[in-house]
């Protein structure tokens, strides 16, 4: 009986975490790409190697108050695929050019998506211009982050082929 237990536990830690990653996969193959800008940083750690430590401007827009949770905002979409904050995610349905993005509140702090870009380590190099961060957001607000773009929101890294590439 025990060992069933355990096998039983297992598998579903196992479907779990392969659900995560489908989740994952669906996003990234059908969600909105969208530029954030990014404020810069510190990007190293020895602990972990090296990453890019990540903070989206649009964290700073959230407008706070003591009562804030975690929600959803609306943001802007220019012609250049760039996301600006519009307002709270009021229930108002979106304008085209318009998407929702989840948000987080932890210790009195918004936060969207990840807060780091991890990297190979010699790779800072690539990184050093970034200026937007590239992700893909699903009708839920969900965001993945998949990328780094420079001030002109092209694509930075080593010239390997990507799969995130639009």
């Amino acid at each position: 009986m025990r060992k069933l237990a355990v096998l039983l536990g297992g598998l579903a830690v196992l479907a779990l975490a392969n659900y995560s990653i489908y989740e994952k996969e669906q996003l990234l193959a059908g969600g909105r790409v969208v530029f954030l800008e990014l404020i810069p940083v510190d990007p190293r750690s020895l602990m972990q190697g090296d990453y890019m430590a990540l903070r989206f401007r649009l964290q700073n827009d959230v407008p706070l108050s003591s009562n804030l949770r975690d929600g959803r905002l609306v943001v802007a979409i220019d012609n250049r695929g760039v996301g600006t904050f519009r307002r709270p995610d009021n229930g108002t349905p979106l304008a085209p050019d318009e998407l929702k993005i989840y948000y987080r509140v932890r210790a009195n702090q918004v936060q969207i998506g990840t807060n780091a870009f991890f990297f190979q380590e010699g790779d800072e190099r690539f990184y050093r211009g970034a200026r937007y961060g590239e992700a893909r957001v699903d009708a839920d607000g969900q965001l993945l982050l998949t990328g780094l773009r420079d001030q002109n929101v092209q694509r930075l890294g080593p010239l390997l082929p990507s799969r995130f590439a639009p």
